[in-house]
């Protein structure tokens, strides 16, 4: 007896139809999904960073804590997203894994506008206008982090296996 149901579908319910291999426009699509999520998140952090000293106008230390909240709960959210939207490939489409690699080179520059801010932030309150808080530079760097490696690899592990033996 010969065995017509490919190795990697094996054990796969026979209603199942295997799904296609990658192509170019799954590429495209993948891609302008993780860096849909990476500007957004990186343009939320800004937003809320260039408006905290307006809206809350205390001194740069006083102020942190609610950097690093927002920072906190805009990378969760960023997270969640990047979950669901990895599990939501549509079904002609498949699935990739080089969304990590491509999506992070797309959207990095995006975070050199937090990092003017951040820049902004350190001189608050200093003398001379130098710099006088590490604080905000770690803040971007961790950010940084984030959009670059964090949220892809949320997206990359969320992907569905296909074609694995």
């Amino acid at each position: 007896m010969v065995d017509h149901v490919p190795v990697a579908f094996r054990g796969a319910p026979p209603s199942e139809e295997p799904l296609p291999l990658p192509r170019r426009h799954t590429l495209v699509l993948l891609v302008g999904r993780v860096t849909t999520i990476k500007l957004a998140f990186w343009a939320a952090v800004t937003g809320f960073e260039l408006a905290l000293p307006r809206v809350l106008a205390r001194p740069f230390a006083d102020r942190f804590g609610w950097s690093i909240a927002f920072a906190m709960l805009a990378t969760a959210l960023a997270l969640g997203w990047a979950a669901w939207s990895a599990r939501t490939i549509d079904r002609d489409a498949g699935g990739i894994s080089t969304t990590f690699a491509a999506a992070s080179v797309v959207a990095s520059p995006a975070s050199i506008p937090l990092l003017l801010v951040e820049l902004r932030a350190s001189t608050d309150g200093c003398p001379g206008a130098t710099t006088c808080h590490l604080e905000p530079f770690f803040l971007w760097v961790a950010l940084f982090a984030v959009g670059f490696l964090v949220i892809p690899a949320a997206f990359a592990a969320s992907l569905r296996k296909v074609n694995a033996e």
